[in-house]
C-alpha cells in the first residue's frame, strides 16, 4: 500500500506556502474588516477558489498522469460535496446562536482554518495507519458505512446545538453573557471574566470541524491513497468554503435530497475501501476503479440535485436539512 506518487519535499513546501498564502489573502483582503458579504463578492471568490483547485488538478494530470489526475478530481468532488453539508451545519449554528451577520465571515474563517489544521493531523495519522496496517482500509470502510447509514436514517433532521456536549461543558464552567460584544470572545464585567456567545459559537464550530474531519478523511482516502492528493483536495475544497457559504446560503434550503446523496456516497466509498483490502488479499475479489468511483459520485450528486429541484417545484414549502449522524440525547434517553 505504499505511495507511488513521487512528490518531492520542494513540491510539498511550495504547495503548503501557496495554501497558507491563500489563507492570508482571505484574512487580509476580505475577512480582516467585518462586513456583510454581497453576492457579487461571494461569486468572485467562489470562482477564484474553484479555478485554483481546477488549475492544480490540471497540473497533477499533466505532470503525474491521468490516473492521479482523476484521483485528485474525485477526491476534490467528494470533499466539495461534504463541505456543502458542512455549510448546512454552519448555517444552523449561526442561526441558533443568532450571530450578527457582520460576524459571519470571522466565524467561517475560523472554521476553515481550524478544519485545515484538523484535517492535516488526521491525514498524517491516516496515512501512517494505512501504511503500517492494511486492515485500516476495512476500519475506514466500516466507519463510512456506519456514518452513511446513520445519515440516511436522519437525513431529514438537523443537529441541535443543545446536544453539543462541549458547548454544555463551557456553559457549566464559565460565565457567559447573553449578548454579543462586537468580535470579542471574552470581556470583563465588574472585575469578572465573561465569555461572550461568540466564544460558544467558536466551540460549536470546532466540534463540528472535528466530526467532519473524522468522516471526510476516510472518505478521501477511499478514492486515493496518496496523502498529497488527500491533503490538497481537502485544502482546496475548504479554502472556498467561506465564499461558498455567502453564495449558496439562500439556496441551501432547496437542496432537499443532498443529505441522502451524501449518505449514499459515504456508504459507496466505505464499500470500495473494504473491497480494496480484500482485492489485495485475493485478486478474484473485484476492485472498484477510480473511473467508476468518479462516475458514481458525480452521478449521485447530479441525481440528488435534480431530485431536489423537482421536489421544490412540486412542493415550494419543502426545506432541506443538514442531516444528523447520531441520535439526539433526547432520543437516547426516551
Amino acid at each position: 500500500m505504499t505511495s507511488i506518487l513521487d512528490v518531492t519535499p520542494t513540491l510539498w513546501a511550495i504547495t503548503s506556502v501557496v495554501i497558507l498564502g491563500l489563507i492570508a489573502l482571505d484574512f487580509l483582503t476580505v475577512s480582516r474588516t467585518p462586513h456583510e458579504v454581497k453576492f457579487k463578492e461571494a461569486a468572485f471568490w467562489s470562482i477564484f477558489y474553484i479555478a485554483v483547485a481546477v488549475a492544480f488538478g490540471v497540473f497533477i494530470w499533466t505532470r503525474y498522469g491521468s490516473v492521479f489526475g482523476t484521483e485528485y478530481f474525485a477526491a476534490y468532488l467528494v470533499e466539495k460535496s461534504l463541505s456543502v453539508d458542512n455549510l448546512f451545519v454552519f448555517v444552523i449554528i449561526l442561526t441558533q446562536f443568532a450571530v450578527p451577520s457582520i460576524l459571519h465571515q470571522r466565524v467561517l474563517l475560523f472554521g476553515v482554518v481550524l478544519a485545515l489544521v484538523m484535517r492535516g493531523v488526521f491525514i498524517a495519522l491516516g496515512a501512517a495507519a494505512l501504511h503500517a496496517f492494511a486492515f485500516t482500509f476495512v476500519i475506514f470502510g466500516a466507519i463510512l458505512i456506519w456514518t452513511g447509514w446513520k445519515l440516511f436514517q436522519h437525513w431529514d433532521e438537523d443537529p441541535d446545538t443543545d446536544d453539543n456536549r462541549m458547548v454544555k461543558f463551557v456553559r457549566s464552567r464559565m460565565n457567559v453573557t447573553e449578548e454579543f460584544h462586537d468580535d470579542k470572545m471574552f470581556i470583563r464585567r465588574d472585575g469578572k471574566r465573561f465569555a461572550t456567545p461568540l466564544f460558544l459559537v467558536m466551540i460549536a464550530v470546532a466540534s463540528t470541524d472535528l466530526l467532519f474531519a473524522l468522516d471526510s478523511i476516510p472518505a478521501t482516502f477511499g478514492v486515493t491513497s496518496e496523502p498529497f492528493l488527500v491533503f490538497t483536495a481537502n485544502a482546496f475544497a475548504l479554502l472556498g468554503l467561506r465564499a461558498l457559504y455567502f453564495l449558496l446560503k439562500g439556496l441551501l434550503d432547496k437542496l432537499v435530497y443532498l443529505s441522502i446523496g451524501l449518505a449514499v456516497i459515504l456508504m459507496f466509498i466505505g464499500a470500495k475501501l473494504i473491497l480494496t483490502y480484500f482485492h489485495e488479499l485475493n485478486p478474484v475479489v473485484p476492485k472498484i476503479s477510480i473511473g467508476v468511483s468518479l462516475s458514481v459520485i458525480a452521478g449521485v450528486l447530479v441525481i440528488a440535485t435534480v431530485a431536489s429541484w423537482l421536489k421544490v417545484r412540486k412542493d415550494p414549502t419543502a426545506i432541506a436539512h443538514a442531516g444528523r449522524m447520531s441520535d439526539s440525547e433526547k432520543e437516547v434517553t426516551e
